[in-house]
């Protein structure tokens, strides 16, 4: 690599404008398909197509054909082991998120994975449940079938005790997010899944979190606290628990406790160590069984009134119906747990599909969890995502493939049919430790705050903003809440860009902003002018307003004063009060002539200035006859600098070209650089140009207007200042072609690098 004082190089090129270089360089028209032909095309089926189709909707026939058992099967089992007593014990805790009987969590392990082991993409995440789609979930369950009170009129409900009511409640719902997903996937807008930005997704599971948090209080604590659904219910959820906080359960109090330390503790070993470690140590299993041994030692549950799990059924329920009155009265709720899902299983399987280099397909993912979560929901299982600790197990343990999530269903299902009588005497409290170690990932997403607010204060806005709104109206307003700040930010930011005034490095063609530099020159009478966004219907007067400020006055006002200053002068010479002398116009009366306030004929003053009555051409920055006043001009040029304008709108069309052709009728040249081709098209087709605005207006780039502007307003001291910025030279004795020369001495040991 070359130093940058020695790197230097040399152009010589014609001066083109965009007619110019259209007639040096001809361009290539494309045939644009219409929208029949596309849609022809979409139904239109190859063999080949149908083939590509089947690994699309089947990726396991793409990977299962690669897969190498001497190398990754291995790996495969152990992974699948490691990742299925994970599984056991999260679904276990995370059931109790969503209010329902905790063996139904265990089903959220099995079910969704074997679905995902054929249609999925991503071959290391760990499918199954994720305490904030559980949260979610609960907050419908607890609206619809209260702890207290009577459920909601469901005519499936009739005959069916409490639990079993709130089961039907977590399934139905759970196949509802499977249908919304298998539909978006069909749909093919995964891209829906970009809308959600990492600080929203950051906001939202902090604030998903600390509901988590204090929902897992009244297992801790052994208390008995009714649910509470919609805004402000952890407000009610925190008084009830202090209420009754002299009722708490020692025992459970203590065991959770102890529970916390000592997996907190031989995390961070775990953390510390990871590279001397081949396997985590499972810290959460160990305490699992230490904990159901002493419970079942000491009989916790007789004995000191310790919730515990209680009886595990050693078989798989009968699949179900969905409820269609339940489809009814939570729509609403299914759709953002759908995308809060997808969002957090796709951010999650994207990272380690970079780290191992291979492809996912948000739509087949969509697909995926789609199909996972409607037959989960037949089988009463929770909604199914993925959880971040879960998927690392599956991946440190050197999971290669879902293979892995295959053997870690076999354990959960070993659970379920063989040894989940062991967890029975496991207490609640345990589980909720478990739920709250969880949480330190997302609860420590906090201290992003400070470095957004330094960095970035619009996504600091976002995320406080979808943060408190999730915390105090709830998990699915927040969600909303989030999602309208980022599209204000968004607004925001391109609403009101930072535009700015170029100037041009000394001895060079860069252009920049004048204020940045110090070594900056300013061409005499010209403004660069560049807004850094596009154009639309909601920053067009922005635009118009900052590019008046940038000029240093209104172009409108200056061609109506301009006008009424004609208009009276034409009146003076039929009067014989303003004659011609050999210095101009002189007026005959010393009074000073009142300027009319009649504004009645505005439109007429709007119109180019019309001269042809006056005997001279009019120098509006002298001094005028009879007192007339009229703002002087400074500036004979006006550049816009185009080049990060993507789009324009009918509606900024229009002003722009208002704008321009109240620059033109005051004298005023404007000229557009680095316009996208496709805009210039766009302005023909919308009928853009006439007699006042013409295409040779546009330039490439800064420079070429510049040197044009240097040949039609020669400076009379700048040449001198420019000199060894730019230069520009006739061609052939003509005064309108140019050439661009840019040439610096290189030095002769140098190379292009």
């Amino acid at each position: 690599m070359l130093r940058p004082s020695t790197q230097r190089y040399s152009v010589t090129r014609p001066l083109y404008s965009e007619d110019a270089f259209e007639d040096e360089h001809a361009k290539v028209y494309r045939k644009h398909k219409t929208f029949l032909h596309h849609v022809i095309q979409y139904f239109t089926c190859t063999s080949e197509r149908a083939k590509n189709t089947a690994i699309s909707l089947l990726p396991i026939i793409g990977w299962m054909k690669t897969y190498s058992f001497k190398e990754w099967l291995l790996n495969d089992i152990l992974s699948g082991v490691s990742t299925g007593l994970v599984a056991v014990l999260q679904g276990l805790a995370f059931s109790l998120l969503a209010s329902i009987p905790t063996w139904y969590g265990l089903y959220a392990a099995f079910f969704p994975v074997i679905m995902y082991f054929f249609l999925g993409t991503s071959r290391h995440i760990s499918v199954g449940s994720f305490p904030v789609l559980s949260l979610m979930v609960g907050a419908v369950v607890t609206r619809l079938v209260p702890d207290e009170g009577l459920p909601a009129n469901i005519t499936a409900f009739e005959g069916l005790t409490k639990e079993e009511q709130r089961v039907l409640v977590s399934a139905s719902l759970t196949f509802l997010v499977g249908l919304f997903q298998l539909g978006m996937g069909l749909l093919q807008v995964g891209f829906i899944v970009m809308y959600l930005s990492d600080t929203l997704i950051s906001g939202f599971t902090t604030a998903a979190a600390v509901h988590i948090l204090i929902s897992q209080l009244k297992f801790v604590l052994g208390l008995t606290v009714p649910g509470f659904s919609g805004p402000l219910s952890i407000i009610y959820t925190l008084e009830s628990v202090f209420t009754q906080i002299t009722s708490t359960n020692i025992h459970d109090l203590v065991t959770s406790i102890v529970v916390m330390v000592m997996v907190l503790g031989v995390k961070e070993i775990n953390d510390r160590f990871k590279s001397k470690l081949k396997v985590p140590i499972p810290i959460e299993i160990i305490m699992t069984v230490i904990a159901c041994g002493v419970s079942y030692a000491f009989n916790f549950s007789e004995n000191h009134g310790v919730d515990v799990v209680g009886k595990i059924p050693n078989t798989f329920e009968s699949p179900i119906a969905p409820s269609l009155q339940v489809f009814q009265m939570a729509a609403v709720d299914a759709f953002p747990i759908a995308i809060v899902g997808f969002a957090v299983a796709f951010a999650v399987a994207k990272v380690y599909s970079v780290k191992h280099d291979y492809v996912i397909d948000g739509n087949q993912e969509l697909i995926a969890f789609g199909a996972s979560n409607i037959f989960g929901g037949a089988f009463k299982s929770l909604a199914a995502s993925t959880a971040l600790s879960r998927s690392a197990v599956q991946e440190s343990t050197g999971g290669k493939t879902q293979v892995a999530g295959l053997l870690s269903a076999i354990i959960v299902l070993v659970v379920i049919l063989g040894i989940g009588f062991l967890l029975e005497p496991l207490p609640k409290s345990v589980l909720g430790a478990v739920v709250i170690v969880n949480l330190k990932g997302m609860l420590m997403q906090v201290v992003t705050v400070p470095y957004l607010w330094k960095k970035d204060r619009p996504d600091c806005i976002v995320w406080v903003g979808t943060c408190l709104a999730a915390i105090f109206l709830g998990l699915d307003i927040g969600l909303a809440v989030g999602l309208g700040l980022e599209l204000l930010t968004v607004v925001f930011r391109a609403q009101f860009p930072h535009c700015s005034v170029l100037a041009n490095i000394s001895g060079t063609d860069i252009y920049r902003d004048r204020k940045d530099y110090v070594n900056i020159y300013e061409p005499e009478g010209v403004k660069i002018f560049r807004i850094p966004s596009p154009i639309f219907f909601a920053n067009i007067d922005f635009f118009r307003d900052k590019l008046k400020d940038a000029v240093g006055f209104n172009p409108l006002r200056i061609l109506r004063k301009r006008n009424k200053a004609v208009k009276k002068m034409k009146k003076l010479l039929k009067k014989g009060e303003l004659t011609l002398t050999s210095n101009g116009l002189q007026a005959t009366c010393s009074m000073p002539i009142e300027e009319s306030e009649d504004e009645s004929n505005m439109e007429d003053l709007d119109k180019p200035t019309d001269y042809s009555d006056l005997p001279i051409q009019v120098n509006w920055n002298a001094e005028l006859p009879a007192n007339i006043q009229v703002p002087p001009v400074n500036i004979h040029s006006l550049v816009l600098d185009f080049s990060v304008v993507s789009f324009l709108d009918i509606s900024a069309l229009k002003g722009l070209k208002a704008a321009i052709k109240e620059f033109i009728r005051i004298n005023v040249d404007v000229y557009i650089v680095g316009c996208d081709p496709y805009i210039i098209e766009k302005l023909r087709n919308c009928k853009f140009f006439d007699d006042e605005i013409k295409t040779s207006i546009f330039f490439l780039t800064i420079h070429d207007a510049m040197l044009f502007i240097n040949e039609s307003h020669p400076p009379k001291t700048v040449s001198e200042k420019v000199s060894g910025s730019f230069q520009y030279q006739h061609v052939n004795g003509s005064s309108t072609s140019s050439c661009l020369a840019i040439q610096a001495v290189s030095d002769p040991t140098s190379t292009w690098d």
